[in-house]
């Protein structure tokens, strides 16, 4: 038992959900006493292989995707769903949205975007990877990023995309040989400020930048895989608009930056865990989602805590906002939505 009194929820399905309340104080499996730990509370739960692995908002509504071509949207700041049409039967990976654009990608390269409010239609992505995340600003400007160094990109709101991948040759240290000539490094996350720079991140620690629109491309940090290691894969990244951000994967890794991306640092790493979503506010609170484990910093990132209750402990969750009202939202496993509190 780790903290509080055990509140039981029999919810309208028959599913018992038991959720955590009370201080903000816990003991970890390994003994160790957290002074300032976080609950979550569960807004929202499917079906076991309704999986949802993304979620994003414009500071009004909220879109969540998933498994099985799920498309949600909440208009309450995530207590209340409803499922919006979808174009295709397969996953959605990612999804972004900002003013008027909304799009979503997934398997085999689908790309669709929200033509009108509930209407969904595909667009010619011009790949067949798998894409992983997608990232949209208010001007229609944005990126999508997935397999094999698939990148794409738009300038009209997700409608229409064009190859963007740099050159890789190059680009990670290969003293040894092992990447050779021809890697392309999987990329697995994407974000796009309103003034139109793009970040995008994936293996071996790669994190680059555009501010053309995706035509050309900085890197800003890149690893390799020889005598000297193999650096982690990074999941996901957030950076707002005052310059900081952060960027977090494989066994914990956490990266900051406090100049828009120019340049990272990494922190101590707050957890073993594969780390797969992160979201930030202005007064310090960072929020990280992963495998079996949920991690937020009251500190800016200098210190983080556990987040309990709703499954965390045995399943995984994914992409993860800032909102108001609370820490953040979350995604991932059974459909679950979760409200990151005190």
């Amino acid at each position: 038992m780790r903290m509080g009194t055990i509140h039981r929820v029999v919810l309208a399905s028959g599913v018992l959900v038991a959720g955590l309340a009370g201080p903000a104080l816990a003991e970890s499996a390994d003994r160790t006493v957290h002074t300032y730990s976080a609950n979550s509370e569960l807004l929202r739960q499917g079906t076991p292989h309704a999986a949802l692995f993304d979620i994003s908002t414009d500071g009004q509504q909220l879109f969540a995707v998933g498994a099985g071509g799920q498309i949600m949207r909440s208009d309450d700041r995530g207590v209340n769903w409803e499922a919006e049409a979808t174009p295709v039967p397969s996953a959605y990976l990612g999804v972004s949205t900002a003013g008027s654009h909304t799009v979503a990608v997934g398997q085999m390269g689908t790309i669709a975007y929200r033509a009108a409010p509930g209407e969904w239609k595909l667009a010619d992505s011009n790949t067949l990877e798998r894409l992983f995340d997608v990232a949209i600003n208010s001007q229609g400007v944005g990126v999508a990023v997935g397999a094999f160094g698939a990148l794409m990109r738009t300038a009209d709101g997700g409608r229409t995309w064009v190859e963007a991948a740099p050159q890789w040759k190059g680009v990670f240290r290969d003293g040894a040989g092992r990447l050779g000539d021809f890697f392309t490094p999987s990329l697995y996350a994407a974000e796009i400020s309103e003034k139109g720079r793009i970040w995008v991140a994936g293996e071996l620690s790669l994190i680059m930048t555009s501010d053309d629109g995706g035509s050309s491309w900085t890197i800003r940090n890149a690893g390799g895989n020889d005598d000297a290691g193999i650096e982690p894969t990074l999941s996901a990244i957030d950076v707002r608009s005052d310059g900081v951000g952060f960027a977090v994967g494989q066994e914990g890794v956490v990266l900051k930056t406090e100049d828009f991306g120019t340049r990272w640092a990494a922190l101590p790493r707050p957890s073993k865990a594969n780390l797969l979503g992160v979201a930030s506010k202005r007064d310090g609170t960072v929020v990280l989602s992963g495998m079996r484990d949920m991690r937020i910093s009251r500190d800016g990132g200098q210190t983080f805590e556990p987040v309990y209750g709703n499954g965390i402990e045995t399943g995984w969750f994914h992409g993860v906002v800032a909102i108001e009202g609370a820490h953040a939202l979350t995604v991932g496993v059974a459909g679950k939505v979760l409200r990151v509190i005190n």
